[in-house]
């Protein structure tokens, strides 16, 4: 069984209206996002999807990805959905306390009554990450930095990050003294006496020194919400997760490279002492659009290269999974994958924005009707 989760990237208009400049200042674009949104998801929660991704970005006048607050988006998709996972993905590292990441993560899960999905992410987009992030000496990263000394000390901190986010979750208190982060700072004390500190909770003493610390409320779900690593394309970052029992989002085509990313996360998985149910080791996927005909498919494909081209590819992103076609066509192409590598998990990127409603509903109902029960 494959579940089938549609990705968008909260683009607000179409390419005419894109190509016109500052498209993310429209309050009217914005409206119309949030209202074909809304009808997305609420689509997919009736129609045998099983969650519903997005991404962190922000400052993006453009319009071309403008997802802001990762909180905020998620929560919205929880109100127009009653089953669906909402797949945040993710909280970028950079720009965020861990402590605070965790303490929205479990609210977020209780909010949505254990129907959330994490993503936690490095940063790659260096406009807003320089302006958003929360410590100096750690930035973006992406082709100009790859394999020097800043894109190590990027991932040294998502290491750090990351484990102390899991730390927080699943922990009443801890106490975490690494390179990045001191929480709680070392020799803190309280400024005043409070005798409920030491009364009713932990990690304080009797002389306000603060030892300890933790989130609340623990999360819905236990341990911890699913954790997945974005649009990973590296057999180090699928032995990172490996190491929390995450799942890396694989956009390739490369089958070949497939079976190596997931061999690289069974063997880690070997070396912390469990083994991943088949599927478990990353999701697999690309960008979808399906149709009655390939044709027709690739007609409508035209703006969305154009949206890949324009956007993703300068940021270093590259060749992604293509997954345009007619329902035998899209079945063909996700048999051979899963014949290949063990998959449970298919993440679908459509159009949204760059397409008007009917459209994107249209292929929404053809994969859900003619694909996803080949699968079940």
């Amino acid at each position: 069984m494959i579940r089938f989760n549609p990705f968008i990237y909260c683009t607000v208009g179409r390419r005419a209206e894109l190509e016109q400049g500052l498209a993310g200042k429209d309050p009217a674009l914005y409206q119309r996002m949030l209202s074909e949104i809304a009808n997305y998801v609420s689509f997919a929660d009736e129609s045998g999807y099983a969650g519903f991704g997005h991404p962190e970005h922000h400052l993006q006048i453009e319009g071309f990805e403008a997802s802001n607050e990762p909180t905020l988006m998620g929560m919205f998709i929880g109100q127009h959905s009653r089953r669906l996972r909402v797949i945040t993905c993710g909280f970028v590292s950079t720009t965020h306390n861990p402590l605070r990441t965790a303490e929205s993560i479990a609210t977020l899960d209780h909010m949505l009554q254990g129907r959330l999905g994490v993503g936690l992410v490095r940063g790659y987009q260096a406009r807003w990450v320089e302006n958003f992030k929360v410590k100096a000496e750690v930035g973006p990263v992406g082709p100009w930095n790859k394999n020097d000394a800043a894109d190590e000390a990027n991932r040294e901190y998502f290491a750090e990050f990351v484990d102390i986010v899991v730390k927080a979750l699943t922990h009443d208190t801890f106490n975490h003294q690494g390179q990045y982060w001191q929480l709680p700072p070392p020799d803190f004390i309280n400024p005043h006496p409070h005798a409920a500190y030491t009364q009713y909770g932990q990690g304080v003493d009797a002389a306000m020194r603060i030892s300890a610390v933790g989130i609340a409320p623990r999360p819905f779900q236990r341990p911890h919400p699913p954790l997945y690593g974005g649009f990973s394309a590296s057999l180090r970052t699928a032995r990172f997760w490996a190491k929390y029992r995450g799942k890396p989002i694989v956009m390739s085509s490369d089958l070949d490279f497939c079976r190596l990313l997931w061999q690289a996360y069974r063997e880690e998985a070997a070396v912390q002492g469990y083994t991943p149910a088949p599927g478990d080791e990353a999701a697999w996927g690309g960008l979808m659009i399906c149709a009655k005909t390939d044709a027709q498919a690739q007609a409508l494909a035209q703006d969305m290269r154009w949206f890949w081209e324009q956007w993703a590819t300068p940021f270093g992103q590259g060749e992604v999974n293509i997954l345009f076609g007619s329902p035998d066509t899209l079945s063909r192409q996700i048999e051979a994958a899963a014949t290949a590598v063990p998959i449970n998990e298919c993440f679908l990127i459509v159009p949204q924005g760059i397409h008007d409603r009917g459209q994107i509903l249209n292929s929404l109902e053809l994969f859900a009707t003619k694909v996803i029960p080949r699968f079940q």
